[in-house]
């Protein structure tokens, strides 16, 4: 399996996200929940997913997914060596997904995810303080607006991926 660019954004809604998504690309959506979808393109390959919990139009954040954990080993050891600071997570579940990932940001603090996915879950456990922490996002407690949050989310910067730091910079 070859190296995919992923890209998340944020939406209002995913129901009419999904369906506008649908028709520009010509493709289902390779995952669906109330707070999160994901289309998986070929050609060109990219992980598109969409978010809610940011200002819709705005970027949530950038990554690549890898063939497996060796592979994103082999790029934290690498990225150490530069001594960029990083934030590493192994076996984490974000995004309806179990994955081995590592954190940076950016010179203009755009997080990159860069990750293997381990399998699909049910659950939506994003919510790591720590990597809040890292990211530069508040942790507190905020009741999400129009959706009911998903198993072990309670905040809404803790909806899956949602740098509200990088929401922060989109709005310039």
């Amino acid at each position: 399996m070859a190296n995919t660019f992923h890209v998340a954004v944020y939406v209002q809604s995913i129901p009419e996200a999904v369906d506008m998504y649908r028709k520009l690309l010509g493709i289902e959506p390779a995952k669906v929940r109330h707070d999160y979808a994901k289309f998986e393109l070929q050609d060109p390959p990219v992980i598109f997913s969409l978010n809610v919990g940011g200002e819709p139009g705005t970027l949530s954040h950038l990554g690549i997914r890898y063939a497996g954990t060796g592979d994103v080993a082999s790029e934290m050891v690498r990225v150490k060596q530069t001594e960029t600071p990083l934030f590493q997570q192994e076996g984490t579940t974000c995004c309806y997904a179990k994955a081995d990932k590592f954190w940076v940001k950016d010179a203009d603090g755009i997080a990159w995810e860069m990750y293997t996915l381990l399998e699909d879950v049910e659950a939506e456990t994003a919510a790591d303080r720590e990597l809040r922490s890292f990211l530069g996002e508040a942790t507190t407690t905020v009741e999400p607006q129009d959706t009911p949050p998903a198993a072990g989310c309670g905040t809404a910067s803790s909806q899956c991926c949602v740098p509200e730091e990088l929401t922060q910079i989109a709005r310039g």
